[in-house]
Protein backbone atom coordinates (compact mmCIF):
# COMPACT_ATOMS: atom_id res chain seq x y z
CA UNK A 1 0.00 0.00 0.00
CA UNK A 2 1.31 3.43 -0.92
CA UNK A 3 1.89 6.01 1.78
CA UNK A 4 -0.07 9.23 1.82
CA UNK A 5 1.62 12.51 2.59
CA UNK A 6 0.05 15.64 4.09
CA UNK A 7 -1.52 18.02 1.56
CA UNK A 8 -2.75 21.60 1.63
CA UNK A 9 -6.47 22.32 1.46
CA UNK A 10 -5.97 23.74 -2.03
CA UNK A 11 -4.36 20.46 -3.14
CA UNK A 12 -7.19 18.46 -1.52
CA UNK A 13 -9.80 20.43 -3.49
CA UNK A 14 -7.78 20.14 -6.72
CA UNK A 15 -7.48 16.37 -6.41
CA UNK A 16 -11.15 15.91 -5.51
CA UNK A 17 -12.13 17.94 -8.58
CA UNK A 18 -9.85 15.76 -10.72
CA UNK A 19 -11.71 12.74 -9.30
CA UNK A 20 -15.10 14.10 -10.40
CA UNK A 21 -16.27 16.23 -7.46
CA UNK A 22 -17.75 19.69 -7.90
CA UNK A 23 -17.56 22.55 -5.46
CA UNK A 24 -16.61 23.51 -2.85
CA UNK A 25 -19.99 24.89 -1.82
CA UNK A 26 -20.69 26.93 1.32
CA UNK A 27 -22.28 25.07 4.20
CA UNK A 28 -23.01 25.66 7.85
CA UNK A 29 -19.64 25.44 9.54
CA UNK A 30 -17.72 23.72 6.72
CA UNK A 31 -17.70 23.77 2.94
CA UNK A 32 -18.61 20.62 1.04
CA UNK A 33 -18.10 19.01 -2.35
CA UNK A 34 -20.44 16.77 -4.35
CA UNK A 35 -20.15 13.87 -6.78
CA UNK A 36 -23.47 12.35 -7.79
CA UNK A 37 -25.43 11.73 -4.61
CA UNK A 38 -22.35 11.81 -2.37
CA UNK A 39 -21.68 14.92 -0.30
CA UNK A 40 -18.22 15.27 1.30
CA UNK A 41 -17.52 17.79 4.04
CA UNK A 42 -14.07 19.31 3.66
CA UNK A 43 -11.99 21.12 6.28
CA UNK A 44 -11.97 24.87 6.61
CA UNK A 45 -8.96 26.77 5.29
CA UNK A 46 -6.07 26.94 7.73
CA UNK A 47 -2.31 27.15 7.48
CA UNK A 48 -1.49 23.59 8.56
CA UNK A 49 -1.37 20.68 6.12
CA UNK A 50 -4.18 18.13 6.14
CA UNK A 51 -3.17 14.96 7.96
CA UNK A 52 -2.93 11.66 6.02
CA UNK A 53 -5.32 10.05 8.53
CA UNK A 54 -8.02 12.55 7.60
CA UNK A 55 -7.31 12.02 3.90
CA UNK A 56 -7.79 8.24 4.38
CA UNK A 57 -11.19 8.84 6.03
CA UNK A 58 -12.27 11.11 3.18
CA UNK A 59 -11.13 8.57 0.57
CA UNK A 60 -12.93 5.71 2.33
CA UNK A 61 -16.12 7.78 2.58
CA UNK A 62 -15.91 8.69 -1.13
CA UNK A 63 -15.00 5.20 -2.32
CA UNK A 64 -11.69 6.40 -3.81
CA UNK A 65 -8.65 4.13 -3.80
CA UNK A 66 -5.28 5.42 -2.64
CA UNK A 67 -3.85 4.69 -6.09
CA UNK A 68 -6.56 6.84 -7.72
CA UNK A 69 -5.79 9.61 -5.22
CA UNK A 70 -2.06 9.49 -5.91
CA UNK A 71 -2.63 9.55 -9.68
CA UNK A 72 -5.13 12.46 -9.61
Amino acid sequence: MANLSPVSRRELVRKLKALGFSGPYPGGKHEWMRRGGLRLTIPNPHRAAIDPGFIRRVLRQAGITIDDWLNA
